[in-house]
C-alpha cells in the first residue's frame, strides 16, 4: 500500500468521523442509515490511521504531498 492520503485529508476525515458519530450517537440518525452513518465514520477513521484510501487509486487521486528534488 502506497501512502496517499495526506494531512489535512486526514484532519477532514476525522472532522467529518466525529460529525457522523456524534449524529448516531445522539440519536439524530437512527435505523439502517444509523448505522450505515456510523460504518462510514469508521471507515474515515481507518483510512485516516492507515494513511491509504483504497477509492484514491481508482480515480488517480492523491493528497500525499510528494518529495520535490532539488535540481540545479
Amino acid at each position: 500500500m502506497k501512502t496517499n492520503v495526506g494531512n489535512t485529508d486526514k484532519l477532514i476525515r476525522i472532522i467529518v468521523a466525529i460529525v457522523l458519530g456524534t449524529l448516531y450517537l445522539t440519536n439524530t440518525v437512527s435505523g439502517f442509515v444509523g448505522l450505515a452513518v456510523l460504518v462510514v465514520a469508521v471507515i474515515l477513521i481507518a483510512t485516516s490511521i492507515i494513511s491509504f484510501c483504497p477509492i484514491y487509486p481508482l480515480f488517480g487521486i492523491n493528497t500525499f504531498p510528494t518529495k520535490k528534488s532539488n535540481k540545479l
